[in-house]
């Protein structure tokens, strides 16, 4: 069997040129009205099937009543998924500027 040699190549210091990527200030205002628009339809979401899981509820239907508890459970979940979502955006985005 032949033997292997391990080489070593000295490393070069490469970079990414940063300033020739654009868009950024483009990318935070997308992610804000995204954010925005999630937001305020979680919230609506979220009174709607209140209100179905207590009607229901009180009027003794418990499969709507389910169907409006998860839809409370859900509306919860995206509200956390999108502020989770901003931010994981502003951890890479301020991750960013140190490369």
């Amino acid at each position: 069997m032949p033997a292997t040699t391990l080489t070593l190549l000295s490393a070069e210091n490469v970079y990414p040129d940063l300033s020739g990527v654009g868009g950024r200030s483009t990318l935070i205002e997308i992610v804000g009205a995204l954010l925005t628009i999630v937001l305020i339809v979680s919230v609506l979401m979220l009174v709607v099937s209140g209100i179905v899981w207590a009607v229901s509820s009180s009027a003794g239907n418990p499969q709507t009543a389910a169907k409006g508890k998860v839809g409370v459970f859900v509306a919860l979940g995206a509200a956390v998924l999108a502020g989770a979502g901003v931010t994981w955006m502003n951890f890479l985005l301020s991750l960013g500027d140190t490369l």
